[in-house]
């Protein structure tokens, strides 16, 4: 759901990103160590990014949400996957032509190969959108290696084509430019900026039909429990909004709303 409320009833302890827990993720992320468990899969698909976002933020971590991409798609279910990331940095005409994409050293066709099933290809084209970081064979390529979706702060060619595949896309919307135009492939599962927002290899990444959110690896587990337990909540606030209850009291919920939702939880009914 996307009505959110900062319960002060409510305490979250503010988790601190360790040096060492970066590491481990980057590590894991870089030795193929990706996939995400299909119990913790199944909590994010319950889940919306504005809950998500919302257990971040009571953890300190406010600048999550990618910003200035959409999806081209908005009737796919949730995309989750841990990130495997490809840098560009701007083109150079003796390096970048028409052609280049055959360069056995091109490192956009090397991640394209290399990306592991269940994983986010997730792109920094620097806020370029004015150049397709990606076209439709690239992506149809992408699909049959059982990718989750694909995120870029650019543009996207033959959105047509990308429409009639099932793979979640997230782009700054249609280009017609190759990526050759403007952009060199200058490194792949590193961490990136996309949309403002550092991404390391290996943090997992949800998009739904609102936005693309990035989560740190090491607070997968707590974010997905908590976000998932907000969901439940607010669902059943919401029904105590529809059965005429005041705000006041129930969003956020006070004591008494607290008691009626334990005990509805503990009857199924919630």
């Amino acid at each position: 759901m996307s009505h959110h409320a900062d319960s002060d009833a409510e305490t979250y302890a503010t988790t601190d990103a360790t040096a060492a827990a970066t590491t481990a993720a980057t590590t894991a992320a870089t030795q193929g160590d990706t996939a995400l468990p299909a119990s913790l899969r199944a909590l994010y698909l319950g889940c919306s990014s504005a809950s998500i976002s919302t257990q971040l933020v009571r953890r300190g971590l406010r600048n999550v949400a990618v910003r200035g991409v959409r999806p081209l798609r908005r009737d796919l279910p949730p995309m989750v996957g841990p990130a495997f990331t490809l840098r560009y940095v701007p083109a150079r005409e003796d390096l970048d032509a028409y052609g280049s994409g055959g360069d056995p050293n091109n490192l956009q066709r090397q991640a394209i190969e290399r990306i592991p099933a269940g994983c986010v290809f997730v792109m920094d084209c620097r806020g370029a959108t004015d150049i397709a970081g990606i076209g439709s064979i690239l992506g149809r390529r992408l699909v049959t290696r059982g990718i989750e979706g694909v995120v870029l702060d650019g543009g996207v060619r033959d959105t047509r084509a990308f429409e009639a595949i099932a793979l979640p896309v997230y782009c700054a919307g249609p280009s017609v430019p190759p990526n050759y135009v403007g952009h060199h492939a200058a490194d792949m599962n590193v961490t990136v900026a996309c949309g403002g927002v550092a991404v390391y290899p290996g943090d997992i990444v949800f998009g739904d039909s609102e936005a693309v959110v990035v989560i740190p690896r090491h607070l997968a587990a707590e974010i997905a429990a908590d976000a998932s337990e907000m969901e439940r909540r607010e669902r059943f606030l919401f029904k105590e909004i529809e059965s005429g209850r005041s705000i006041q009291g129930v969003y956020p919920p006070d004591d008494e709303t607290t008691r009626r939702y334990t005990a509805a939880k503990e009857r199924g009914e919630a």
